[in-house]
């Protein structure tokens, strides 16, 4: 999945900046040794390479070979694991296959292809046909009738279907569906209903990367289960995929559960009590990897200063929560609030760019469509969120929620 972030996390810079030169960029590549015949893996120092090629051609080899590794259900191979690392059995001989992945696939090429499509118009259309194939293949086979599977081993076997007695749901796979924009809207809205039964245990302030926990199976997915049950990922809180969780309820419209699974999983909130800071033993003023959810280290957390984590509840606050994000020379306001939230007030500087930013939220149904008025003088934007240009001026911006009830 290395291949895809890249590729992900270039297309998003380039769709935030408006900065596709970057593209033209000359970076060399590195080198190391072929793994040998049965390897799964190697350590030594790469080093530099004799080849150099553009920033869009780095991209363009790793969705090439992205297309060659996929499985026989369509989906892409999970290899010695996705995000999940320690699922790095699952697919070591080579046929093991990822449901997640597949979403962020076809997110990235979805991304990636209209900036491109200029510079290889044959190969931009070949990632896009494979991105139709995967997106047919996920809803083929991977829903489960009430969420979406998580991944196939090297012998079939499904991890996160209804029949799995251990890791039975995987959260990302359904917070992806949402967040990739690829899912059946109903199948996605069902997949979130499921991931919040099953999941959210409210009570203990987690939001869980899956249940059960390994322990007894006799599959083996790999060192994630050399964890205790409930411990890292292993079935517990790991606050990375949490925040995932938060974006996906956002973009679903769900302000009232991003908001309280915002504040479920906020440090600070484990830590209110002398008891609540016993329990939890970390820092509670940093993002924490993952929090344990089997007795007795209920609610411990663990490995703290975790920056991915800690970056990804930024996102989920001020871009899904918030609704505060930036596309190009363009700053968008599509807020998901609360019905208890009267409002809020923001101050965004981009650049030479400054805005004074004031929601309200009268009739109390946030992401209605919106009375707009910019520096005093009103604007029609219909049912689309807010876009204001980043012109290197300074600006009021009054956003007030209508009563009329709609959606994006």
């Amino acid at each position: 999945d290395d291949r895809v972030w890249l590729v992900f996390a270039t297309a998003t810079y380039i769709a935030c900046a408006d900065d596709a030169e970057i593209l033209d960029e000359i970076v060399p590549f590195i080198e190391g040794p072929s793994l040998s015949p049965g390897a799964h893996d190697a350590f030594f120092q790469p080093m530099v390479a004799d080849e150099s090629a553009s920033m869009f051609e780095h991209c363009a080899r790793g969705l090439d070979q992205c297309l060659e590794l996929t499985g026989e259900h369509g989906l892409p191979l999970i290899g010695t694991g996705d995000w999940n690392d320690g699922m790095n059995r699952v697919g070591e001989d080579g046929r093991g296959e990822s449901v997640w992945l597949g979403w962020l696939l076809v997110r990235t090429i979805e991304l990636f292809a209209p900036l491109t499509h200029n510079r290889d118009a044959t190969r931009v259309q070949r990632w896009c046909d494979h991105a139709a194939s995967v997106r047919a293949a996920l809803e083929r086979e991977a829903w489960d009738g009430e969420w979406y599977r998580r991944a196939t081993l090297d012998n079939g076997n499904w991890l996160g279907s209804n029949r799995s007695e251990e890791c039975r749901i995987d959260s990302i796979a359904q917070s992806w569906a949402v967040l990739s924009g690829a899912a059946d809207p109903k199948r996605a809205a069902v997949a979130m209903a499921s991931l919040e039964k099953h999941l959210i245990r409210r009570d203990e302030g987690l939001v869980l990367l899956f249940s059960p926990p390994f322990e007894k199976t006799p599959l083996d997915p790999g060192y994630i289960k050399g964890y205790p049950p409930g411990v890292r990922e292993n079935g517990g809180q790991y606050s990375h995929a949490a925040m995932w969780v938060i974006h996906a309820f956002a973009k679903l419209g769900e302000a009232e559960k991003a908001v309280e699974l915002f504040a479920l999983i906020n440090p600070i909130n484990h830590a209110r009590t002398a008891e609540e800071t016993e329990r939890y033993k970390v820092e509670p003023y940093v993002a924490a990897a993952d929090v344990y959810s089997v007795s007795p280290h209920t609610g411990r957390g663990g490995w703290t200063w975790y920056t991915g984590a800690a970056g990804w509840m930024y996102r989920a606050g001020i871009e899904g929560i918030l609704g505060i994000r930036r596309e190009g020379d363009f700053l968008i306001v599509d807020p998901c609030i609360p019905a208890a939230w009267p409002g809020f007030e923001a101050t965004v500087k981009m650049d030479a760019t400054h805005y004074a930013i004031v929601v309200e939220n009268p009739s109390h149904y946030c992401r209605d469509g919106f009375r707009v008025v910019l520096d005093g003088a009103p604007i029609h934007v219909g049912e689309e969120p807010v876009r204001v240009p980043l012109d290197g001026r300074a600006h009021d911006l009054l956003i007030v929620a209508n009563q009329r009830r709609g959606r994006r």
